[in-house]
C-alpha cells in the first residue's frame, strides 16, 4: 500500500484530500498542527481507519518532520500546511511567513535529505507536492488569465508568502533535483470550509437572519472550483505531473463576489425560507472594501486539461447547492470549530 504524508490534512483542502486518498486506498499520515483553521472535529470520522495516521505538529520542527520520514518512509509528500486567510494575513503577516515560508523550506530541506537517501528506483518514484494559490499571480483587469508563465504580483502578506513558498520549492528542484511539483488553484468552496471564508459565512449568516456582508461594490471576480475536482486535479498531477512542472487547476467559473451571494440567497429561499417569506437577498449589507482588495482572478487551466487529462466535473450550480446542503446537515461541526477563534467579525480591516 501507498504511503502519502498529507501536512495541514486537518483543514479544509487538506483534510478533503485525506479522504480522497483513503477512497483510493493509500495509507495517510496526517500532519497538522490544529491552529484555528486545523481541528480535530473536521476528521472525527477518520480517526478509527486503520489507513489514516493523525499526528499533531509543525511542519517547522524539524526533528518530529525526519522522524515522521524515517518511520514511515512515504513515497509521497503533499504540503497543504499553510496559514490561509487574506483577511487574517493583514491583521497578523508575521505568523503567515513563519509558517508558509519557514515551514516550506524546512519541509522541503528534510524531504530532501530523505529523498537523497532512498535506492535509485525509490528517488525516481519519490514525489514532493506544493500546494499553492492562484493569489500568487496578484490582481488581473477586465481581461486575460492566469497561467503557468504569468509573472508573480502577490499583493496581500499572505499572497506574498506564498509566492516565497512556491519559489522555494522551484528552487529545491532545479538546485538538488529533488522530483518537487506545484500547484496553483483558484477559489474553493464545498465541504468542511472554515466558516470565516465567504460561501460558508454566507449560508451561516443567512440561516440567522444576520446581514451578509459584501465588500465594496460586490464586482471582485473569483474563479469557484468545487473542492472534490481540486483533490481529483492534486492526485491527478501527483501521479503523473512532470517533477519541476507548474499545473494551474482553476474551474472555470468566473463570478463576481455579488454574484456568489445572489446564488447562494436563492438557494436558501428554496431550502431553508424566511417565515415572513422575505428573501434572503434584502440581508445585504455592502461594506468598506478590504485594504489592497485584488479585482480578479481568473485561471488558464489548459495545461492540466491537455497534459493530464484533468478537468473539473461539477457546475458552480450543482457544486454550490451540495455545499448549502453539506453545511444545513453539519451546524454542530460549524458550531465546534468556530467557538474558540470565531464569531462571524469582520477581519482585515488593515
Amino acid at each position: 500500500m501507498q504511503t502519502i504524508i498529507v501536512t495541514g490534512g486537518a483543514g479544509f483542502i487538506g483534510s478533503n484530500f485525506v479522504r480522497f486518498l483513503l477512497e483510493q486506498n493509500v495509507r495517510v499520515i496526517n500532519l497538522d498542527l490544529l491552529t484555528y483553521a486545523g481541528n480535530l472535529a473536521t476528521i472525527s470520522d477518520l480517526m478509527d481507519n486503520e489507513h489514516h495516521v493523525f499526528v499533531e505538529g509543525d511542519i517547522g520542527d524539524e526533528a518530529l518532520i525526519k522522524s515522521l520520514l524515517s518511520e514511515h518512509q512515504p513515497q509521497a509528500i503533499v504540503n497543504f500546511a499553510a496559514e490561509s486567510h487574506v483577511d487574517r494575513s493583514i491583521d497578523g503577516p508575521m505568523a503567515f511567513i513563519q509558517t508558509n515560508v519557514a515551514g516550506t523550506a524546512n519541509m522541503l530541506q528534510c524531504s530532501r535529505e530523505y529523498w537523497s537517501g532512498l535506492d535509485a528506483d525509490r528517488q525516481m518514484a519519490f514525489r514532493f507536492l506544493h500546494v499553492s494559490t492562484d493569489e500568487v499571480y496578484g490582481s488581473l483587469g477586465s481581461e486575460g488569465l492566469f497561467t503557468e508563465e504569468t509573472p508573480y504580483a502577490p499583493n496581500s502578506p499572505y499572497s506574498a508568502s506564498k509566492a516565497a513558498s512556491d519559489h522555494l520549492a522551484r528552487a529545491w528542484f532545479h538546485t538538488y533535483g529533488m522530483p518537487v511539483l506545484t500547484t496553483n488553484c483558484s477559489n474553493n468552496y464545498g465541504p468542511w470550509q472554515f466558516p470565516e471564508k465567504l460561501i460558508p459565512l454566507m449560508i451561516l449568516n443567512a440561516l440567522e437572519g444576520k446581514p451578509l456582508p459584501i465588500y465594496g461594490d460586490g464586482g471582485n471576480v473569483r474563479d469557484w472550483l468545487y473542492v472534490v475536482d481540486h483533490c481529483a486535479a492534486i492526485w491527478r498531477v501527483l501521479q503523473a505531473g512532470k517533477p519541476g512542472e507548474v499545473y494551474n487547476v482553476g474551474g472555470n467559473c468566473e463570478l463576481t463576489n455579488l454574484q456568489v451571494v445572489d446564488a447562494l440567497c436563492s438557494i436558501m429561499d428554496e431550502l431553508f425560507p424566511d417565515a415572513a417569506h422575505i428573501p434572503h437577498k434584502s440581508l445585504k449589507l455592502f461594506v468598506k472594501d478590504r485594504p489592497g482588495h485584488d479585482l480578479r482572478y481568473a485561471i488558464d487551466a489548459s495545461k492540466l486539461k491537455r497534459e493530464l487529462a484533468w478537468e473539473p466535473q461539477a457546475t458552480f450550480e450543482t457544486g454550490l447547492k451540495e455545499t448549502v446542503l453539506w453545511y444545513l446537515d453539519h451546524l454542530d461541526w460549524c458550531r465546534e470549530v468556530a467557538a474558540e477563534s470565531y464569531q462571524g467579525e469582520r477581519l482585515g480591516t488593515g
